[in-house]
């Protein structure tokens, strides 16, 4: 793929992410104002349950799309997720590879099948996790024009 359309790419996977994150913190914000040491509603599951699927979206269009275009764009060789992460944490794009690593194990847990007893765990960690993945993709956002400007 030529540079220009892999930065054609790149600001369509970033106006995605966008849009997606602005959905994603309104559920947070919602979750936030539920009590998980009581036994939730219908309507607090459904929050819940929103908020994981919100949370898995983001965070796939982040690392999958967006941080993916930026190793193509930089032509650097990073083949799995794991080597992606470490390139994008020492390029100062992210916090933490170990953070996203974490995201990502989150987000396969909450795409794969799971108990009924594991749901109020995934809803903490989900809740624990958003702030983290907010502000990676926060952070990203305003290092990329400084990496990208080659």
């Amino acid at each position: 793929m030529k540079f220009k359309n892999l930065a054609a790419v790149l600001e369509r996977n970033r106006r995605l992410l966008a849009r997606a994150l602005q959905s994603f913190k309104k559920s947070v914000v919602k979750c936030q104002s539920i009590s998980l040491n009581e036994p939730l509603s219908f309507e607090d599951e459904e929050s819940f349950d929103s908020l994981t699927s919100k949370f898995a979206r983001t965070s796939d269009i982040f690392t999958q799309k967006v941080l993916k275009s930026v190793v193509l764009l930089l032509r650097e060789d990073a083949p799995t997720f794991v080597d992606r992460m470490n390139l994008c944490d020492k390029l100062l794009l992210i916090p933490s590879a170990d953070t996203l690593i974490t995201i990502r194990d989150l987000r396969n847990l909450i795409a794969h099948e799971y108990s009924e007893d594991q749901l109020l765990e995934i809803y903490k960690e989900t809740l624990d996790l958003s702030e983290q993945l907010i502000s990676a993709i926060q952070q990203t956002e305003q290092s990329l024009d400084k990496v990208l400007s080659f």
